[in-house]
């Protein structure tokens, strides 16, 4: 039987984890569109093939282990802007660090908004600009506020992820809705297995330093994109 910890934690990663939630994600297709663009990613298999790329090669090594010591820190903010701090330094493309930064930022507004404990404070840090406010750390502050537990918020970002690359590949017409489904079927043992991974302890900001992202197609796509024409995503 589940404890009343357990079920809070569930049911809030329901929330978080539906489309019908404002996070203001639907903005930005994380190079997919110039991929798209130069059919590089063409259709459902290729899809399916960037979508664990990403999560291969980016969630996992980096975007995770911010997301973990964010929510591990959740009640400390001067923590929380360290691995702010950390997580802009790593960060190399423009576009994705000022993705990330808008991405975190509805995130916490919409968590102001809505009462959760620290998010106004961590805005007004932002506000000041003595804090980025990147999404994983947004992310790791109010779902550890909203009592989530760690494996749930790390199951939440990938979900969210894979979600995210897919509904903007169907708003590019690259796929249909079926298909949709069936790239979220396809690269759910890669998740499962991440998620089901060892992870390694993370104790400080300094231990953020040994993870780093590799996708390099992925940033170049990203920078090309502001030089496109007609743009239908922020990058």
């Amino acid at each position: 039987m589940s404890t009343a910890t357990d079920l809070i934690s569930q049911l809030s990663a329901l929330q978080h984890a539906d489309s019908f939630f404002p996070s203001g994600g639907v903005s930005f297709s994380q190079g997919l569109e110039t991929l798209y663009t130069d059919r590089e990613v063409k259709d459902a298999d290729t899809l399916a093939v960037f979508v664990e790329g990403q999560l291969l090669h980016r969630w996992r090594p980096f975007d995770a282990p911010a997301l973990v010591l964010a929510h591990q820190s959740s009640a400390d903010l001067n923590a929380l802007v360290e691995i702010d701090a950390a997580f802009e330094a790593m960060s190399l493309a423009t576009e994705l660090r000022e993705g990330s930064r808008r991405a975190g930022g509805a995130l916490l507004s919409v968590h102001e908004k809505l009462g959760t404990t620290q998010a106004s404070a961590y805005r007004q840090r932002i506000a000041h600009k003595t804090a980025f406010g990147h999404l994983p750390i947004a992310q790791g502050l109010v779902w550890g506020c909203c009592g989530v537990s760690v494996n749930d918020a790390r199951a939440i970002s990938a979900h969210l992820l894979c979600t995210g690359l897919v509904s903007a590949a169907l708003r590019l017409g690259l796929i249909g809705h079926l298909d949709a489904q069936r790239v979220l079927l396809r690269v759910r043992p890669v998740l499962i297995d991440l998620l089901d991974d060892a992870w390694p302890d993370l104790n400080s900001v300094e231990d953020l330093f040994d993870f780093s992202a590799y996708t390099p197609a992925t940033e170049i796509a990203v920078m090309r994109h502001e030089t496109h024409d007609a743009r239908l995503f922020a990058n």
